[in-house]
């Protein structure tokens, strides 16, 4: 039986991997956790970032709202304060949707 190597998954990730994840620069990382209270990542002792799962997932939220749909920073600080559930199932299906577009794109594509 051959060995199976586990998939490793990382808890943290570093600010650089995460502007990458996004496509865009740290210093937008940087701005976005100063703007918006649902982004906190952990600091190690030299003050270095540490994003966790769960922020890149609030991050992806903030991402979609500022750079998919168009809204300004207030907006968007506005939107996660007023109805943060609805948001956050709107994103939810806009991203599953996304995710259904692919799959059928590439069945295409297999055609």
């Amino acid at each position: 039986m051959p060995y199976k190597k586990p998939k490793i998954e990382k808890v943290f990730y570093t600010i650089g991997e995460v502007a990458e994840i996004f496509g865009v620069n740290t210093s937008n990382i940087r701005f976005w956790e100063n703007e918006f209270d649902i982004l906190k990542p952990h600091k190690n002792k030299k003050g270095n970032r540490m994003f966790t799962k769960e922020d890149i997932e609030n991050l992806k939220i903030i991402y979609h709202l500022l750079k998919e749909r168009g809204l300004t920073i207030k907006g968007a600080q506005m939107k996660l304060k007023e109805n943060k559930e609805d948001t956050l199932q709107n994103f939810e299906v806009v991203s599953r949707l996304q995710e259904i577009k692919q799959m059928l794109l590439d069945i295409k594509e297999e055609i």
